[in-house]
């Protein structure tokens, strides 16, 4: 019987460390962010500051500025009023420029409506738009969705002109999962009662926060005298108080993030929704940096061969010159083969079963002819 129990418990480790590998890696290739302000006007520089905070952090944390969408009505930096002319800050010492020398804002002004939200979302653009105005996300895209400006139950207002409704972002979103623009989508949302901006999701491989329940105010964390406005919501302050606890090879988790949430000093009640996030340890196993990192694909050998890597301190996307032809030469060597880093479970999912269970039989062969051998 020892024996017997002693194999039992071998095959069940074997068991449960073949079903973790399956799991083991993401599956997403690259990563996105769609950062929106949706205000305008001087008495709203806390919703750009907001914005251009969340910029600030992914850029850090690796997504460069070519898998970025900033839409920002660019309005405070060089307004009249603003003492601090081309900086926007976001904390009452004013250590730190999120304006700065080097941000790309991609829709600016009266760009920044719900139509062209809209379409940058579910890909629906005139073949005129240049590539910065497009979110080239395919279904191996990690994309963080950030939205900041005034609401109210189920709709955000963009720029005191129109609105945006829980259920059109719910139908974007499900544009999206039908065409394969996405593989996990990070929604976070800054505004009056924001939860109720997720509450009309249905598409798998959603994950939403907002900053306050329905029937509740979000509040500004603080103001600075000498800019004579409120710097910064109180929401998103706390959440970029956080964030500078993780960098680039960081294993802190979403739900690390979520738990971090302090009601008393934020000053409204953040929900989460997690039902449509559908991973098997759930938010334990989600990464901050699997929507905050930068991720990229890349082509080995021109291959087709898709390596998951970090953007390494990039502060710009490369810059591609047109091909000049290559040099005469006599003798060019064979190039190597590319070994394939695709192992065989991956390409035959169902051997990883196959194999525990076969690993089982053998185990009971081996206990049964030892029972029956010394019974003999």
């Amino acid at each position: 019987m020892r024996l017997l129990s002693l194999s039992f418990s071998l095959f069940t480790f074997i068991l449960l460390l073949f079903l973790s590998q399956s799991h083991a890696s993401s599956q997403h290739t690259n990563n996105w962010a769609v950062l929106v302000c949706s205000s305008r006007y001087w008495f709203n520089y806390r919703h750009m500051a907001n914005a251009l905070g969340m910029y600030r952090t992914v850029k850090r944390l690796g997504i460069p500025d070519s898998n970025i969408i900033l839409m920002l009505a660019d309005d405070a930096a060089c307004n009249e009023r603003n003492r601090f002319a081309g900086s926007v800050y976001a904390n009452l010492g004013r250590h730190l420029d999120l304006y700065g020398e080097n941000i790309e804002v991609d829709y600016r002004g009266y760009e920044v409506t719900v139509e062209n939200f809209l379409r940058l979302l579910t890909g629906r653009l005139p073949p005129s738009f240049p590539r910065s105005k497009r979110l080239l996300t395919d279904s191996s895209s990690n994309i963080f969705i950030y939205l900041t400006g005034h609401g109210g139950n189920e709709f955000l207002k963009f720029q005191d002109n129109e609105e945006v409704s829980a259920h059109d972002i719910a139908d974007a979103f499900h544009q999206m999962y039908e065409g394969g623009r996405y593989n996990e989508i990070f929604f976070m949302v800054d505004t009056c009662q924001a939860n109720s901006m997720y509450s009309k999701f249905y598409s798998p491989g959603i994950l939403a926060t907002g900053s306050s329940v329905v029937g509740e105010n979000s509040y500004s964390h603080e103001n600075d005298y000498d800019i004579g406005v409120a710097v910064i919501d109180s929401y998103t302050h706390y959440v970029l108080e956080y964030m500078e606890k993780v960098n680039k090879t960081s294993r802190l988790t979403m739900a690390d993030l979520f738990t971090s949430y302090d009601v008393p000093k934020i000053g409204s009640h953040p929900g989460v929704r997690s039902d449509l996030f559908d991973r098997p340890l759930g938010l334990r196993e989600a990464l901050i940096t699997d929507f905050f990192g930068g991720v990229v694909e890349v082509d080995v050998d021109g291959e087709g061969e898709s390596v998951p890597q970090l953007f390494e301190d990039l502060e710009c996307p490369p810059v591609f010159k047109e091909p000049t032809p290559p040099p005469i030469k006599i003798y060019s060597p064979p190039p190597p083969t590319p070994v394939s880093s695709t192992s065989l479970f991956d390409e035959y999912p169902f051997l990883r079963p196959s194999l525990a269970f076969v690993i089982l039989g053998a185990l009971f062969a081996f206990v049964f002819s030892g029972v029956i051998s010394g019974r003999s």
